[in-house]
């Protein structure tokens, strides 16, 4: 049954205002992505489709909502996409707010009361993940999704209800056996990583005392062989260094061994199978909902390869399944942002020439870098990723830039070795080093901030209140904290501590064991060395000071 329902509406307890029968009602549901119906129906029912009213419709998964927007007339029909009642978060605005250290359920919790005004959502979750998230200035949906993707899990939505579930579906022991029984299939497959030997490379070039890693089961008719190089940071010499700087080869060059072995047998359990993704236009028995396993038996494949749902077109109006996608590496989650917003938009004067001259030098190099390997550099199309090497055949190449829906990786131990800096798709810079001219944060979190230098081009650290006053300031002259009246408090090796008024004269100061001032207003008493206050006295006929003795 679909109806339609009043905009306001949030109980559902009626069959709302009118039970309608479209002409056409498809249901889209994507893991951690869209879940919209596509609706037609003739111009005589244009009424109940006006922007911001609910259908209800039928599905799968029980009774859902989705909101009405942008419909189209075209002869004596109307169309429309309405979008599940989920993507009503974008209308609910999170200005500031700080989830430090807690995990999904109370991630989610925190996020939903912090909304502009007050969140019609309730949430869950059973994911244990800690992690922390910095949401400004974004919507409740776009926060919902960058949960997601931080602590992981898959999103279920049920009308007002939005749950990040660790896992979900089911298995029901469902297996293809691509092409051979099953048609109307379209199959994308990446095969770039597929690997069945390696020759692991690790921290200084070491390599294995058994020089190889390969699987101990024949997957392929040919062998997939490749030299995989692999970062080894966690393995520190000094933890194999005693007090006097004596380090114990034998033992640092053994863990160097067991670290590489283990992380070149997870890379080979990893991607021992291709990358796979299917769609079917057919109906699956068994097959209900995003995140059902599928085993697939591919005909290149020895052993089956498992995937899941990750997405299905489902007709209302038939009660049938028309489409159903399947695979294990895409991720639907990308497509929840269509746009890319500036959390933070500011204007930056720079007064200091030198620091000018040194920054268009900068600046200056680093275009002349890029221009000058222009020539030298190859750009691939391979498939789902976009390669930039600095030779051919890639193979060969040693620096290298990828570039697929995940982000952008660099390496400069090629294709295959380690892409040790990258820029994901959640705008997170993974870098060993990092050399900025110009940055503008909302937060920087870390150990150690480094200012300064032998020109002192960065040696400065100022902060401002919401008015855009500066109150405080670091710098070579040292610190200095600035009052409402002009008059500022200076601290550095020269001075030691001392106060001035407006116009710069010295109003207190600390001199070596020293502390002068030019007035002072004491409000109860002074004591001396402990053995004598001065302190107000009041008698019958003045008030004064007395002088007491500390006994």
């Amino acid at each position: 049954m679909i109806s339609v329902y009043n905009s306001t509406e949030t109980e559902f307890a009626t069959n709302g205002i009118k039970i309608l029968k479209p002409l056409k009602a498809l249901v889209h549901l994507e893991d951690n992505g869209d879940f919209y119906v596509d609706l037609k129906d003739t111009i005589d029912n244009l009424d109940y489709y006006q922007s911001g009213m609910i259908i209800r419709v039928n599905t799968p998964w029980g009774y859902q909502g989705f909101r009405v927007s942008d419909t189209t007339i075209e002869n004596k029909n109307i169309t429309c996409r309405a979008k599940h009642l989920y993507f009503d978060g974008d209308n609910y605005i999170i200005k500031d707010s700080y989830v430090v250290d807690k995990n999904c359920n109370d991630a989610l919790d925190h996020l939903n009361s912090a909304t502009d005004k007050t969140s019609p959502f309730k949430t869950l979750s059973d994911v244990t993940t800690i992690a922390s998230f910095r949401c400004v200035r974004k919507s409740l949906t776009e926060a919902f999704a960058t949960v997601v993707e931080r602590w992981g899990g898959h999103l279920k939505r049920d009308n007002f209800n939005v749950e990040v579930r660790n896992t979900i579906g089911s298995n029901n022991g469902v297996v293809l056996a691509y092409a051979k029984n099953i048609e109307n299939i379209k199959a994308e497959e990446d095969w770039s990583e597929v690997v069945t030997k390696i020759l692991p490379v690790g921290k200084d070039g070491i390599l294995l005392p058994e020089i190889y890693i390969e699987l101990d089961e024949e997957l392929y008719d040919i062998p997939y062989s490749k030299v995989v190089s692999f970062t080894q940071d966690d393995i520190d010499e000094q933890d194999y260094t005693d007090e006097d700087g004596n380090l114990d080869e034998d033992a640092y060059n053994e863990a160097l061994i067991t670290d590489l072995r283990s992380q070149a047998e997870k890379y080979l359990e990893e991607n021992k199978l291709p990358k796979v993704n299917y769609s079917l236009s057919a109906y699956l028995k068994e097959i209900s909902d995003v995140g059902d396993i599928i085993r697939v038996k591919h005909p290149k494949c020895k052993i089956d390869i498992s995937t899941s749902v990750i997405s299905i077109d489902y007709d209302a109006i038939h009660e049938s399944y028309t489409n159903i996608e399947f695979g294990n590496f895409k991720n639907k989650l990308k497509d929840l942002f269509s746009k890319v917003s500036a959390d933070t938009q500011t204007q930056i004067v720079i007064n200091n020439d030198s620091t000018v001259a040194k920054l268009e030098s900068e600046l200056e190099s680093a275009t002349n870098q890029i221009r000058s390997a222009m020539g030298d550099s190859y750009v691939i199309y391979d498939g789902d990723k976009i390669l930039i090497v600095d030779t051919l055949p890639k193979e060969n190449a040693k620096n290298c830039i990828l570039i697929n829906n995940g982000g952008i990786g660099f390496s400069n131990t090629g294709i295959n070795g380690t892409f040790s800096s990258a820029w994901t798709i959640d705008g997170t810079f993974n870098m060993q080093n990092i050399n900025v001219i110009n940055l503008v944060a909302d937060m920087i979190k870390g150990g150690t901030l480094k200012l300064g230098s032998n020109e002192n081009e960065s040696g400065q650290l100022e902060l401002y209140d919401e008015s855009n006053k500066l109150i405080c300031e670091l710098n070579k002259s040292g610190l200095t904290f600035y009052n409402d009246d002009n008059s500022y408090i200076k601290i550095n090796p020269v001075v030691g501590f001392a106060g001035y008024d407006s116009s710069d004269n010295k109003t207190y100061w600390v001199d070596g064991d020293e502390f002068h001032m030019k007035k002072s207003v004491v409000e109860e008493e002074i004591t001396f060395v402990g053995k004598a206050r001065i302190i107000p006295i009041t008698t019958d006929t003045n008030d004064g000071i007395g002088f007491v003795a500390v006994v």
